[in-house]
């Protein structure tokens, strides 16, 4: 039998400084007790943010919308996160700014401690916590340029009538790990989840557009996705240019014979997809108009572009 290897180190000991609870403090110490009631029960919520080292300087891409909707989400649960939008976004600056990152990704986490047991536990202190670390594309630089090939899962996005999609909730996420997992094995790089009505979803952490006859087409928010602050982003900026969005439902069909399909996350950014189950995207490559939208984004979040400045947190190191 062949023996596992495993990371000693974990990812964010490697820098420095975490944020913990109001404060920068070593990342060797930002640790939970083994009974932290988020760890055996998933309730918490988390986001991802990116900062990048733009043309004017490092900056966090629309960390306001984000700190709002990990605020959101913890309200869902009925959860009350001990700090504000503003103290989180400064939180935020802080530990890049301490860790000297120009650019990286935020885990920001707000979860329930120890204290009562069992599910009943309502009063237990809520802990916050942003951890950062250098982090380039999350499905491959070749992933970005070329596209990527996805498996539509036999897993099911998971229903509004049992949980809350909209919220970017921990426990929830075992849902989408399910059907990456099986992508994986599988040999695919991305799962693509349908919902109870057997129409298109999302991906297993981003949101979905397809391309038609020049036309982007993403699914509405009335299905159980998330709403993803790129997908707002992308929408926003595919109109600026004078293309045509449409948010609706589509089938597997109409996925598999669309002209070009892309997802959108912060992690993901843009990510063109160039195959699905073995049926070719397109001309098999990143589309045109993906392309495009792509080279808009990454102007955006790069600072090298003056539209939409309003979405960058600049900060100093």
């Amino acid at each position: 039998m062949t023996e596992k290897t495993f990371d000693v180190v974990p990812e964010h000991f490697k820098v420095p400084y975490t944020w913990l609870d109001g404060a920068c403090v070593d990342s060797a110490t930002a640790v939970v007790p083994i009974m932290t009631y988020t760890l055996h029960y998933g309730l918490g919520v988390f986001e991802g943010i990116r900062a990048y080292d733009g043309a004017k300087g490092p900056s966090v891409f629309r960390l306001r919308e984000h700190m709002e909707r990990l605020h959101r989400s913890a309200h869902l649960l009925r959860v009350e996160i001990p700090f504000t939008v503003d103290q989180l976004m400064k939180g935020a600056t802080d530990v890049l700014a301490d860790n000297g990152m120009k650019g990286g990704y935020l885990r920001p986490i707000a979860f329930v401690d120890d204290g009562k047991r069992g599910l009943a536990a309502l009063n237990n202190r809520v802990r916050v916590a942003i951890a950062t670390w250098p982090w380039g594309a999350y499905l491959g630089d070749e992933g970005i340029k070329r596209g990527i090939r996805a498996q539509v899962s036999s897993t099911t996005r998971m229903g509004a009538r049992s949980f809350m999609p909209k919220g970017k909730i921990n426990g929830q996420y075992v849902n989408s790990i399910l059907a990456k997992r099986s992508a994986q094995v599988s040999g695919y790089d991305e799962a693509i989840m349908l919902d109870d009505d057997g129409f298109v979803a999302e991906a297993t952490g981003e949101n979905l557009f397809i391309i038609r006859r020049g036309v982007v087409m993403t699914p509405p928010l009335s299905q159980p996705i998330l709403e993803g602050i790129t997908r707002e982003t992308v929408m926003t900026l595919a109109r600026e240019r004078g293309l045509a969005v449409e948010e609706q439902r589509f089938t597997k069909e109409s996925l598999l014979g669309a002209d070009e399909v892309f997802l959108t996350g912060t992690a993901a950014e843009v990510t063109p997809v160039r195959e699905i189950d073995g049926y070719v995207i397109g001309a098999g490559s990143r589309g045109p108009i993906t392309e495009a939208l792509q080279t808009a984004y990454f102007d955006v979040v790069n600072g090298r572009t003056d539209t939409h400045a309003e979405w960058l947190t600049h900060y100093k190191v």
